[in-house]
């Protein structure tokens, strides 16, 4: 079994399209959630009860895709390209590691959204012929292939769809797949853009979408906020990273899944508490419960997940549950269904990198039933060894990731 590092990151989000923009707004707790503008193909009055997602601002593909690219690449995809490119350049995976033992792993679950909302409206209400590149504009695996044609990898290349796990499964399972050996180095994370007007409607028939904004672990929280982008960590083994004298950023030392068996949307603790315990199984280390300095919690600012999510943490850490601090950043960038877990991982790793935790945003009272040391205001400084990043889809399905600081 190899170790397994993380050589490169990249991302495109709403609290920026690079990660120097992303860590600048982690650091300054700067959010990327805002009203967001007229939706061209709704009607006046678009009969949404909410006002509020996390966009990805001033991104223009044209700058970096060719024309042939754009014509077939939904913006979901283009977001992928986009942030693979910047973590395998930064971790220079490419030029180190031979294009056949390269994977790449992509978590994705809506597809091409815009893609397909707009031939739809043309078929139904025009019977208008489709656009030739309709399938491969809406199929959920494009971002993993274009990014594979854009960088020349020949490895083992798919899409994880997992509803809001997607992006950790496919973290995870890249993971284990440079452990093992089956490849040498991948580029995982996962990317989406859901944000058009039947997604809106559909999350606003469940009234699960906050009125304002999401403040997660909030004694007044209201539900979640809905957004889109995009983010990519390069892994690879600490072997190769080590002989290159690659910049190490941290350490991928387990991952662990479960699946609730419960409900279909309604969370039950003991699926998370078991892919928990999993993730810090496959650490191998006996005592890394103890070790865990921070959580980068699912926290989605609905009444249900977050009360779940904190009864899970006490069921896993006990009297350490109402110590470790805790905090969700989507209440920055707002939760991107399949992006949202690779997003938070990246936060993750630049919180062990600098070792400073990022805040939970616009939470003035923490709910005091939930007993967690919630981060609000500021970052915080901390010495962290081990920290868990933590997704819980709908579906009952749990993924969590287990990291550690590298050290040197």
């Amino acid at each position: 079994m190899h170790r397994v590092v993380v050589t490169g990151m990249g991302c495109v989000t709403p609290i920026g399209s690079s990660v120097a923009a992303m860590e600048e707004s982690l650091a300054a707790g700067t959010s990327g959630i805002s009203a967001f503008p007229p939706i061209a193909e709704a009607p006046a009055s678009p009969g949404l009860r909410f006002t509020q997602t996390a966009r990805v601002d001033g991104f223009d593909a044209r700058e970096y895709l060719s024309s042939g690219t754009l014509s077939a690449a939904d913006r979901t995809a283009q977001f992928a390209i986009v942030a693979s490119r910047q973590a395998a350049l930064q971790s220079q995976l490419t030029q180190h590691h031979a294009p056949q033992r390269i994977a790449v792993v992509l978590g994705c679950s809506t597809g091409g959204r815009s893609s397909e909302e707009a031939e739809t409206a043309k078929l139904y209400t025009r019977d208008a012929r489709l656009h030739p590149l309709s399938v491969v504009r809406t199929m959920a695996n494009a971002g993993a292939s274009h990014t594979s044609i854009d960088l020349g990898i020949t490895g083992p290349v798919f899409t994880l769809s997992t509803a809001c796990a997607s992006g950790t499964h496919a973290i995870g399972m890249a993971f284990h797949m440079v452990r093992s050996g089956m490849v040498s180095a991948a580029l995982a994370g996962g990317h989406e853009a859901p944000l058009t007007f039947g997604f809106l409607r559909a999350w606003d028939s469940m009234r699960v979408v906050s009125a304002s904004r999401c403040r997660p672990f909030a004694a007044d929280r209201d539900g979640m906020t809905l957004g889109e982008g995009a983010a990519v960590l390069a892994l690879e083994t600490l072997e190769s990273a080590q002989a290159r004298k690659a910049t190490i950023f941290a350490e991928v030392v387990g991952f662990g899944m479960s699946a609730d068996a419960h409900h279909i949307t309604n969370p039950a603790a003991s699926g998370a508490v078991a892919a928990i315990h999993a993730a810090l199984a496959d650490t191998g280390l006996p005592d890394a419960a103890d070790r865990v300095g921070y959580i980068n919690a699912h926290g989605t600012g609905t009444q249900a997940n977050d009360a779940t999510e904190a009864t899970a943490i006490h069921q896993v850490f006990a009297e350490r549950g109402a110590r470790i601090p805790v905090s969700s950043t989507k209440s920055l960038h707002g939760h991107s269904i399949g992006a949202t877990g690779a997003i938070e991982a990246l936060a993750t790793v630049l919180s062990l990198h600098h070792q400073t935790l990022p805040a939970t945003a616009g939470v003035t009272a923490v709910d005091a039933t939930l007993n967690l040391d919630v981060i609000t205001g500021a970052p915080r400084k901390a010495a962290v060894e081990l920290a868990l990043s933590n997704s819980l889809a709908f579906g009952g399905i749990n993924a969590v990731l287990a990291l550690a600081a590298w050290r040197g």
